[in-house]
């Protein structure tokens, strides 16, 4: 298998495959300068859109403290209220702060042992988390360098950076009904009741489109 360059990485990761509409230099010009303070916000503002009619995919909206889950553009289920990060829903989480991370991730394991009941976590941080952090100097240089030298290397993105991590859907476990049902009380995961998680696992799979806007 031929390495792949951290900027190879980036570009398919982020969906944004320069080279196949620039030419040749330019794009190599491009591809150093795409540095966004904003990219998760622009990668949210098109991940509505189904990969194909027949997607299952999973949005949850801060605004509505709502999470529904969707084939394609039919609405399978709508729960709501959920529970996000007790310190509000941000494109830029560090590790101990309690926010939950916008942006599209997608499922990477389920725990079906946890105190929550269930939790499906997702890639977070993503590679966009990653050069958004480099962009505004919560990574150094060595440590964005890492972070793709972990992800190569594992297939999924180191959980102990300043970003933080253990970011997932989860139900209640043992945790108060009444509390979930007014307030936003993670730790920066999206909370469900145990029916709800329980229904959730029942629609996606480990590799399912989950966002977070």
């Amino acid at each position: 298998m031929m390495p792949v360059s951290r900027r190879q990485f980036l570009t398919y990761a982020l969906g944004l495959p320069i080279s196949a509409y620039i030419p040749g230099a330019m794009a190599n010009v491009l591809n150093d300068v795409l540095v966004e303070p904003d990219l998760i916000e622009t990668l949210i503002s098109r991940a509505h859109v189904p990969r194909h009619s027949d997607e299952i995919w999973v949005l949850v909206d801060d605004d509505e403290a709502s999470l529904s889950i969707y084939r394609g553009n039919a609405r399978l289920e709508r729960f709501a209220p959920v529970s996000l990060g007790r310190s509000g829903a941000k494109t830029q989480r560090l590790r101990g702060s309690n926010v939950t991370p916008l942006g599209e991730f997608r499922i990477n394991r389920f725990n079906y042992a946890s105190k929550w009941h269930i939790f499906a976590g997702v890639d977070y941080p993503t590679p966009a988390h990653a050069r958004m952090a480099l962009t505004n100097g919560v990574y150094t240089q060595q440590e964005y360098d890492d972070y793709f030298a972990y992800y190569r290397r594992y297939g999924t993105p180191p959980q102990d950076t300043v970003l933080g991590g253990a970011i997932g859907v989860h139900g209640l476990g043992d945790a108060d009904p009444d509390i979930h049902a007014k307030y936003h009380w993670t730790q920066g995961c999206v909370a469900l009741t145990n029916a709800q998680i329980e229904r959730l696992v029942e629609l996606v799979d480990v590799g399912t489109r989950v966002v977070i806007r």
